[in-house]
């Protein structure tokens, strides 16, 4: 068996979520089970070579791991031609400059969405790496949770009918960081560097939408700050100008109705994280990131309204759970399953469809989000096209 190393540029994995799921629970999870095996039975190798801003970061990050590669200069690192891959999971505001770096150097590219702070810069970067005949790959993690493709499962079985509606309800509290330590990092509530909800959470209700229910054609959005004010990782306040609550409706293609709610101040009385409920005409299931349940017409209960009567029954335990059959109910990192695909698109040429011009769609949903809630009506959202 041929073991082919692949040298990946990681920029940003001194960081919670390229630390713990894209380096961790990714790369070395794919070198922990022996490398990526090709169809022609050759293994992947991931090398990561790891880049950031804080040398000490890097070196400490780099001996928990037993990892020897890194670098605070990230164009010496693109202009070695040992590397093949770009990977960014830096703040936002730093992630476009970068990109166009690594497409200049010829590097496939992988990131983190959003892609760009603006619309108009992700479709460019799109147009890019197009134009430079390089591959390119958008994290869209939620496409891989078990609950989502359980539910994806039921679509693809004809199971709803017609659609008729999806509600989505996302959040949990994030504390100020002043009496309890804030479990997010503080620039994500501040507009100036690139925070907010709508920016970080409408692009991943694009493509959950896009893929799952059809094309968002119109967005009508409230995006609000409920908390004004935070205290940042010294335990110093400062005023929280991005918004940590959006709360949405969208209209899809096919006359589906979505309305999702997104907030860093509510208080989880659910069952997950995050949840979807879809009503058709044959049925409605709720999924959230490992559970799906459902309610067959055939089985639904028929309420009456009496408000002076106690309910004598349990509305949840009138619904089935969807089984773990075959991949629906497959429990391995989103990442990484995203991660594999991404490697054989560069290595195989299998299909993929996650790119840059699909990760402008999610800016530019979250752009329209939030000029629909400055100027207080709906948006259309015109379909876009390299």
């Amino acid at each position: 068996m041929t073991r082919r190393s692949v040298r990946i540029a990681m920029n940003g994995v001194t960081g919670r979520m390229g630390h713990r799921q894209h380096l961790v629970r990714s790369i070395l999870a794919l070198r922990e089970q022996g490398g990526l095996e090709l169809g022609d039975g050759t293994r992947l190798w991931p090398e990561p070579v790891l880049v950031g801003r804080r040398e000490q970061a890097l070196r400490d990050l780099a001996a928990r791991h037993g990892l020897e590669r890194w670098s605070t200069d990230l164009d010496a690192v693109l202009a070695d031609p040992a590397t093949d891959i770009y990977f960014d999971a830096q703040v936002t505001s730093a992630r476009e400059a970068a990109i166009r770096k690594a497409v200049a150097a010829g590097k496939h590219i992988y990131t983190e969405k959003p892609s760009a702070t603006s619309f108009a810069a992700a479709l460019d970067l799109a147009r890019l790496a197009r134009d430079a005949g390089v591959k390119h790959g958008v994290v869209q993690d939620k496409l891989f949770l078990p609950g989502l493709r359980k539910l994806a499962r039921l679509i693809d079985g004809g199971f709803f009918g017609q659609i008729l509606s999806v509600r989505g309800e996302f959040g949990y509290w994030v504390f100020e960081g002043d009496w309890q330590e804030a479990q997010r990092p503080s620039w994500n509530y501040r507009a100036e560097d690139g925070g907010g909800i709508v920016v970080d959470m409408f692009p991943h209700w694009e493509y959950v939408l896009h893929e799952l229910f059809g094309r968002v054609r119109s967005v009508q959005a409230l995006a609000v700050t409920h908390v004004p004010q935070r205290w940042d990782e010294r335990g110093k306040p400062y005023d929280a100008t991005a918004d940590d609550a959006a709360y949405g409706i969208f209209e899809l293609d096919g006359g589906a109705v979505a309305q999702i709610n997104s907030s860093w101040a509510v208080r989880v009385h659910r069952d997950e994280l995050v949840e979807f409920q879809v009503d058709g005409t044959h049925g409605s299931a709720v999924a959230g990131l490992r559970r799906c349940r459902f309610q067959h017409r055939a089985g639904t209960p028929k309420p009456v309204w009496n408000p002076d009567l106690p309910a004598t029954h349990s509305f949840r335990d009138q619904w089935q759970e969807v089984p773990d059959n075959g991949s629906a109910g497959e429990s391995d990192n989103g990442f990484k399953a995203q991660w594999e695909l991404f490697l054989r698109h560069v290595y195989e040429d299998a299909p993929y469809r996650w790119d840059l011009l699909a990760g402008a769609r999610g800016v530019q949903l979250a752009e329209l989000g939030l000029r629909s809630s400055a100027e207080g009506r709906r948006i259309d959202v015109p379909e876009i096209a390299l």
